[in-house]
């Protein structure tokens, strides 16, 4: 419904929504969706689940499972991998649990795997509350103890560890994991939905380890398929066989598609949620434009996270627990130390309006800020991890500003709202976040804070698409050469690899193995092949490039703040970057790339930073190409080189830059897959008779393209990266080129191939309604553009986009 117009009744039932509402001079969302709600249905516990098990989840206030549960559990106690995709709170962990316990109790073990270290140690103060006798639980994670280690290895039943331990620990060292693994009946995924994209793709080959891994330890007669039996990589083998994978996601299209592609199994699909939840007020807010002045001299809307930050502690001063899900980590940082300043000034009885980042003139913030609202992130140290979560499951805490570090299934109950400063990038994510407001059955509210973006601006006005929009299938590629050779090379040190075993792989192994076998990382011998390298997996990372992260040192007393992952810190680390940790700001004195070391002092200087890149493309190859009269479409192969060369400072209240200072950071290169389009020489010729300006028009569509990519490919505008010209010497035509920004690729630009008719009349559409005149962040401008927005055409951009589409085939 239109702002202001929501029904006194409906205010009132739902709190959360009336303390928003309250305050005109916050702004008033653009819509609010009232979404119902939806009674349970409970079914009897399965005659195999044992009486004791029964009777501590009963002592828990566990009467009886959900429909989705009881049929997840029965599916995996009888030897079929499963994948449960429902909503967030609805309970997924006893259809795995029941299962798991069940198997336990009986002599055998279990893996659990979650991407985040926060979510396993909630899901092991689950288990240990159980109290049940004989389910040995532990945690194997970067926050473990060489004691710790050693007591899960010699006692542990049920395993809780993450991808990246299995990786670097579990996997290489399993020769003295030999009596866990020959006892696994049962291995977890938990949050399924986040292994998207190159992070994906890793983890799907970390899969196909272990399940090598487990064929090897297992007893005779209870050999897994790809030990032997049958073909590896057929995807089918029968019930019973070890391990059983069980998966746990986020509601996601094509659920079994998904564990396909990270297991190499067929599994079941649960999908009917059978689980109650409380009336949602869902809110679409854009924040107001300001008098501020950006590039090309447009209006600026009030930053996403300014807007939060204010909801944020306007919640929290109603004790309205509240999550505000930010997108970056110093946006999280900033959110969290805005919203203490303005409880603070709330308490003193001061007027104070408050925008993240914004210094105010007391320069500090009260006990009484601290104690309500913090921020949470990775790169913390486990201790403070691990006190935020313990502070907001027990009502400490009141806000929260977090990245996605508590999107992930940590089971924090009783929430009244979610703020989501930006669109998270998938619709998976989005009601995943938004699912966490309401869990404990109450009415809640969500509020979608639109960014001035593109496909922000575009999703906030289109409340038809954001809200109904079918969620989107998971988008990785186990078969990227990039992926595969280091977790080929891994698996051949952990055990010599077979012509059999690379069936497990799949086809793209061949070819990679016999390239490793050619440049000396293998060598083969009768057995198989072997690595060259004892730690062949050690170098290789899951999350990013491989490196190991940048350290960021307080310079004039060597304390660790946090750390940086390698490629984001030639992004936020530079050299006169703003760099914000648990709400304190620190200015970069030195980037040591070598060291892998930046140098920081304390102190606040007022302003942001942000770092800008220049980029070169060169098409290595074509793979496919459609016409669409004169216009191609083109997918392929490409070679990309980007080097950060400036930062500017920007406003933090309004985001306005002033300043730009140059950079000298090394080339990056990386080879990569991309979608470009093309207009014929008679096209562009039409277009520069009207007076286009190609350039503009161009760079323009680059962006806003780039910005919709996300409504059709399940990533982030960060994760891919474009160029354009006028005439781009690869192609010798007027061109425009979006490519993943991964080794290798990462499926998203294929996908936007895929879908090249439906993502470019998107993005004209985008273009053509926003209100602004010449151009502006809600449709052509971009945050990251290393040209400073300079040349850009809106109308140009227009022209250009009905030029390509003119011949498009209507479906």
């Amino acid at each position: 419904m239109p702002a202001g117009a929501v029904p006194m009744p409906a205010r009132a039932e739902n709190r959360a929504l009336g303390v928003l509402l309250d305050d005109a001079r916050a702004g008033r969302p653009v819509h609010v969706e009232h979404i119902p709600a939806r009674p349970g249905s409970e079914v009897p516990w399965p005659p195999w689940v044992p009486a004791e098990v029964v009777g501590a989840f009963a002592a828990r206030g566990i009467s009886a499972p959900w429909t989705h549960q009881a049929i997840a559990a029965s599916h995996a106690q009888a030897g079929r991998n499963v994948i449960i995709s429902t909503a967030a709170a609805s309970g997924k962990s006893l259809g795995y649990l029941l299962p798991a316990l069940t198997s336990v109790l009986a002599g055998d073990t279990v893996l659990y795997i979650t991407p985040t270290r926060a979510l396993a140690a909630d899901q092991l103060a689950s288990i240990r509350a159980l109290g049940l006798p004989g389910v040995q639980a532990a945690t194997l994670d970067g926050d473990s103890t060489r004691a710790e280690r050693a007591w899960a290895r010699s006692h542990a039943r049920y395993l809780l560890t993450t991808p990246d331990m299995l990786h670097r620990a579990l996997l290489p060292g399993h020769a003295r994991w030999s009596g866990f693994f020959s006892r696994l009946r049962f291995v977890i995924i938990d949050e399924c939905h986040g292994y998207r994209g190159v992070f994906g793709s890793h983890v799907a080959q970390v899969l196909r380890r272990l399940r090598r891994v487990v064929a090897h330890h297992a007893p005779p007669g209870e050999r897994p398929a790809g030990s032997g039996e049958r073909p590896a990589g057929s995807g089918e083998r029968p019930a019973g066989s070890r391990p059983v994978f069980v998966l746990a996601s986020a509601t996601v299209g094509a659920p079994g598609v998904c564990a396909r592609l990270l297991t190499g199994l067929d599994a079941e699909e649960v999908t009917e949620d059978g689980s109650p939840r409380g009336p949602l007020a869902f809110a679409l807010w854009e924040p107001p434009l300001t008098d501020a002045r950006g590039e090309a001299g447009n209006r600026l809307r009030r930053t996403a996270t300014a807007q939060a930050a204010e909801l944020l502690g306007r919640l929290v001063a109603e004790n309205v627990q509240t999550l505000a899900f930010i997108r970056s980590r110093r946006g999280a940082e900033a959110v969290a130390l805005a919203a203490r300043r303005s409880l603070d000034a709330h308490a003193a009885g001061t007027s104070h309006t408050s925008d993240a980042g914004h210094t105010s003139d007391a320069g500090h913030t009260s006990d009484a800020g601290h104690t309500k609202v913090a921020a949470y992130r990775s790169g913390y140290l486990p201790e403070d991890r691990r006190r935020l979560e313990a502070a907001l499951s027990d009502g400490r805490l009141v806000g929260l500003a977090t990245t996605t570090a508590l999107e992930l299934g940590v089971n924090i109950t009783g929430l009244d709202a979610v703020l989501i400063a930006g669109w998270p990038g998938t619709w998976a994510s989005l009601w995943q976040q938004a699912g966490r407001a309401g869990r404990s059955g109450r009415s809640a509210a969500a509020v979608l804070i639109a960014r001035d973006d593109p496909l922000d601006t575009y999703l906030v006005r289109h409340p038809e698409i954001l809200l109904r929009h079918p969620v989107e299938a998971t988008v990785l590629d186990p078969g990227n050469p990039y992926v595969l050779a280091p977790h080929l090379c891994a698996a051949a040190a952990e055990l010599a690899l077979t012509e059999q075993d690379l069936e497990i792989f799949g086809p793209a192994a061949r070819q990679v193995v016999d390239d490793l076998t050619r440049s000396g990382r293998l060598r083969r011998r009768q057995a198989g092949w072997f690595s060259m390298r004892r730690n062949a997996g050690a170098a290789a990372g899951l999350r990013g490039a491989g490196l190991a992260p940048v350290r960021v040192v307080e310079e004039a007393t060597g304390r660790l703040v946090g750390t940086v992952d390698e490629p984001s810190a030639h992004l936020i680390v530079h050299e006169g970057a703003v760099y914000i940790h648990q709400g304190d700001s620190y200015l970069v004195r030195r980037l040591d790339l070598a060291d892998r070391v930046a140098l920081v002092e304390p102190g606040d200087p007022g302003y942001t930073t942000m770092a800008r890149d220049v980029t070169e493309v060169e098409v290595r190859g074509e793979l496919r190409r459609t016409s669409w009269g004169e216009t191609e479409i083109c997918f392929g192969d490409v070679q990309v080189t980007r080097q950060v060369v400036s930062f500017t400072r920007r406003r933090a209240d309004t985001g306005a830059p002033f300043g730009e200072t140059p950079l000298d950071l090394p080339l990056r290169q990386l080879r990569t897959r991309a979608v470009w389009w093309t207009v014929s020489a008679a096209q562009r010729d039409r277009l520069a008779a009207a007076g286009v300006d190609l350039g503009g028009a161009a760079h323009a569509v680059e962006h806003a393209s780039i910005g919709l990519l996300p409504l059709f490919a399940t990533c982030d505008r960060w994760d891919v990266g474009g160029v354009s010209a006028d005439l781009h010497p690869a192609t010798g035509r007027l061109t425009v080129v979006v490519y993943d920004g991964y080794d290798g690729g990462a499926g998203f630009a294929e996908r936007g191939f895929q879908a090249a008719p439906d993502w470019l009349r998107a993005t004209r559409q985008a273009i053509s309604s926003c209100d602004c005149e010449a151009g502006c962040p809600s449709c052509v401008q971009s945050p990251k553009c290393g040209a400073a927005n300079h040349p850009l055409s809106k109308r140009g951009a227009v022209a250009l986009l009905d030029i390509l589409l003119g011949g498009c085939p209507r479906v």
